[in-house]
């Protein structure tokens, strides 16, 4: 996705990125936001994300300026599409390596034809349970500020759908998987559950949401990337 000399923040652009891996997607809001206010002069502008990623995931962001923020409810219901390495045999509290290691399950009997199986069993709809380590409110509180002071609370079911997976590779303990999923879905939860499916335990290792909707991370900016051309328009 371009930008021009003629592009109005703020009367509203929609951005592509790729955010960088252990940045919240805060962080890149924010220096999105001051790269424009820096270049530009703007004293005010409005700039927000439609659908977060973890720190641990790496990964398309859409980032809306302006009016272009009404927006962003409705980029958030689209469709996504990650690509995930899990490891098998090893959960964690947060379900990623956020945390560190709390179990290990045996692995032996997992199999690619197992795994294959245990896929066909998550496609469709089905509720999922949010991890604590999230942003999901309980009692007006965030749940990831119950779970990093050891606080166990439960949060409810979430109905979610997932449309494909794919089996990209496997070679124990790891394997990658392309998941397209549809609004809510947490794709950590999934690895727990999938583990639990075949009998062991599962974290995930890596993360990167390659689309959302028709938007593809093969046309975001990387954050050096959109400075450079914002400096670049500026000297026109």
């Amino acid at each position: 996705m371009d930008i021009n000399s003629e592009t109005d923040f703020l009367e509203g652009q929609t951005l592509l990125f790729d955010k960088p891996l252990y940045w919240t997607s805060f962080d890149l809001v924010k220096k999105v936001k001051n790269i424009i206010r820096k270049h530009y002069g703007y004293k005010k502008i409005k700039v927000g994300h439609a659908g977060t990623l973890d720190p641990l995931a790496t990964g398309l962001m859409i980032i809306c300026t302006g009016k272009d923020t009404k927006k962003m409810s409705d980029l958030h219901a689209f469709e996504k599409e990650y690509v995930t390495t899990l490891r098998f045999g090893e959960t964690t509290p947060s379900f990623d390596l956020e945390t560190e290691v709390n179990a290990t399950f045996p692995t032996s009997h997992i199999s690619r034809e197992s795994i294959l199986d245990a896929l066909n069993h998550f496609i469709g709809e089905q509720d999922q349970v949010p991890p604590l380590f999230s942003a999901k409110k309980i009692d007006g509180k965030r749940a990831y500020e119950f779970a990093r002071k050891g606080v166990e609370r439960e949060l409810k079911p979430v109905r979610i759908r997932i449309y494909e997976l794919e089996l990209i590779n496997f070679e124990m303990p790891m394997a990658t998987i392309r998941i397209k999923s549809g609004k809510g879905t947490y794709i950590r939860s999934f690895a727990r559950d999938l583990g639990i499916y075949l009998n062991s335990g599962a974290c995930l290792a890596e993360l990167k949401r390659t689309k959302i909707g028709d938007f593809n991370l093969t046309d975001a900016f990387k954050l050096s990337e959109f400075e450079e051309k914002i400096v670049s328009l500026k000297q026109i």
